[in-house]
């Protein structure tokens, strides 16, 4: 056990470890040149980032399916950006887009050092609301899969962060308790007051400079978990 009384140290991953923002839009740039359509990728992500980020709010909560993000994002950002794409499109579009989206697994400056070095000091985990087939793909192809003892993802026992209940179950998988994790994300809701609620120490990783004023633990580049880890 560490002097500072933690043993497990749990990331999200999405807009954390893996850049999602940059390998989303090439996945995009990729998908729209295969089947042809004709998008201002940057008009196109001006409005996707947004309504990605309500319907995942969505998914989150359980009021929608996986099956009505994935058509249902693209459908509200075309709508959004006055494009005329038929639904048949969109419908291959989005699943396009995930079977394409793990080909570039680009990840946030210094997380090989930080995962390398907090590795020799705790036991890590991933924790994360995204779906299980995507997510894995992603941990083995960016070939950080290695560095985590356990992955829990929020399809695994159908309820998603800020839920307590994925905490716990992600503690007692990992074999430790909650007094000694700390949960480490870019999602001040669903990471952050998530683990607070169940007791857990928590890191914010502020990547979209949200300067949000709080007394929780801060950091805005990875490498900067030296400080506390």
């Amino acid at each position: 056990m560490m002097s500072n009384g933690i043993t497990d140290v749990f990331f999200d991953l999405d807009h954390t470890l893996w850049d999602f923002d940059k390998n989303s839009e090439l996945t995009f740039d990729k998908i729209f040149k295969m089947n042809a359509v004709d998008v201002d990728l940057h008009e196109f992500l001006l409005h996707y980032r947004d309504i990605n980020f309500e319907y995942w709010k969505l998914y989150r909560d359980a009021k929608i399916d996986k099956e009505v993000l994935r058509f249902g994002r693209l459908k509200d950002t075309f709508v959004a950006a006055n494009i005329d794409v038929e639904d048949a499109m969109i419908r291959k579009l989005s699943t396009d887009y995930i079977s394409y989206l793990t080909d570039t697994n680009f990840l946030f400056e210094n997380t090989i050092e930080i995962l390398d070095y907090l590795s020799q000091k705790y036991n890590l985990h991933i924790l994360s609301n995204g779906f299980e087939e995507v997510q894995s793909k992603k941990l083995i192809k960016s070939n950080i899969h290695h560095y985590f003892k356990t992955i829990t993802n929020g399809e695994d026992i159908g309820v998603k962060k800020p839920h307590p209940e994925i905490f716990h179950y992600a503690v007692e998988k990992a074999e430790t308790e909650i007094s000694r994790s700390i949960m480490i994300g870019d999602g001040y809701e669903a990471d952050i007051e998530g683990a607070i609620n169940v007791g857990m120490d928590v890191i914010f990783f502020d990547t979209n400079n949200m300067n949000i004023v709080t007394d929780v633990k801060q950091i805005s580049g990875l490498i900067e978990l030296k400080k506390y880890l």
